[in-house]
């Protein structure tokens, strides 16, 4: 089982107090199967949450719930009651992520999506404005723009595309002919699913890493056993024929936990976690290791420790030698 990510996490404890309101004296039992989570994950969810507050934490600022026993109750909710209410900012970027997976064939339902377009512009008028507006530039939002709207011409034609794609495990850049599918989007990555010439198989390209596309004149042909990908447990699936690594992260270094699938994952008491992650190519998980810069360290298995240890010694070479030049 993978750990719970923030991404997963965060709306649920935001959802929780709420809940538990309109249910004073709810089973834990009833609760996690409503949540669709363990109660193991449900009582350290409300652990959290009965330790927000401001500094000082006085009984006007945290949240007081009883779930000692087999009930849950909820004496203070610290406000959490009330609904939330968007800044001008938030609004707007909630308006666009509506817009586009509204545009996105095959990602969601689109009455539902324009639905809630609707809603959420009827309210942009009464939100307030924000102080400070932090943005992300990443690639994921300059890059998908441009190259979703010819993919979506191609899907419109049934036609093939010619990519250009950076793989990140071989950390390789290829050009590829391949047929549409479909476009996808899963946990907030868009992807382009088609059969994949060069490879012969169904492949998932996400669209951040596409660096160009060309539309061709010719038919897309995907064969007749090319099928959609399950992706309702997201787009990495563990195998037991990859490779398990076990890890010690210092504290700067737990975001490997959330960003990336990982079959276990324990707190340690000086703020490290120890976990186990699945990878299926060791190339790719020596330059994540590397690139961490010797905030994770490598228990298991030891042919892996050995490799990092030997890639960061050559680097140190390189660089000393590089320096004796100067």
């Amino acid at each position: 089982m993978t750990v719970d990510s923030a991404q997963n996490r965060l709306p649920r404890l935001l959802a929780l107090v709420p809940y538990l309101l309109a249910r004073p004296g709810i089973p834990v039992a009833d609760a996690a199967e409503d949540f669709g989570i363990t109660e193991k994950q449900l009582r350290r969810d409300l652990e959290l949450l009965w330790m927000c507050g401001l500094p000082g934490y006085g009984p006007g600022d945290l949240i007081d719930i009883s779930f000692e026993g087999e009930t849950i109750t909820v004496a203070f909710d610290a406000g959490m009651r009330r609904p939330l209410r968007l800044t001008a900012e938030e609004a707007t970027a909630l308006l666009v992520a509506l817009r586009a997976v509204g545009e996105t064939p095959g990602v969601a339902d689109t009455d539902a999506v324009q639905r809630a377009l609707a809603k959420v512009e009827a309210a942009v008028g009464n939100a307030k404005p924000a102080g400070v507006a932090v943005g992300l530039a990443g690639r994921e939002n300059q890059t998908t723009a441009e190259v979703r709207e010819p993919i979506q011409a191609a899907l419109h034609r049934g036609v093939a595309v010619r990519i250009r794609y950076y793989t990140v495990s071989r950390d390789e850049i290829s050009e590829r002919v391949v047929d549409p599918m479909r476009l996808v989007l899963v946990d907030g990555r868009s992807y382009l699913e088609a059969w994949c010439r060069r490879a012969e198989g169904v492949r998932l390209f996400r669209l951040d890493r596409i660096d160009e596309v060309t539309v061709l004149d010719e038919r897309a042909a995907p064969p007749p056993h090319a099928e959609p990908t399950d992706l309702s447990d997201g787009v990495f699936r563990a195998r037991e024929d990859q490779g398990a690594a076990v890890l010690l992260l210092d504290a700067d270094a737990r975001w490997i936990a959330e960003y990336y699938p990982v079959e276990e994952a324990a707190d340690l008491p000086d703020g490290r976690m120890r976990i186990v992650m699945r990878y299926g190519d060791e190339s790719w998980m020596v330059r994540l290791l590397l690139g961490q810069g010797g905030r994770v360290r490598v228990e298991e298995p030891a042919s892996l420790a050995g490799l990092v240890a030997e890639r960061a010694a050559l680097a140190l070479r390189r660089a000393k030698a590089a320096e004796a030049r100067v």
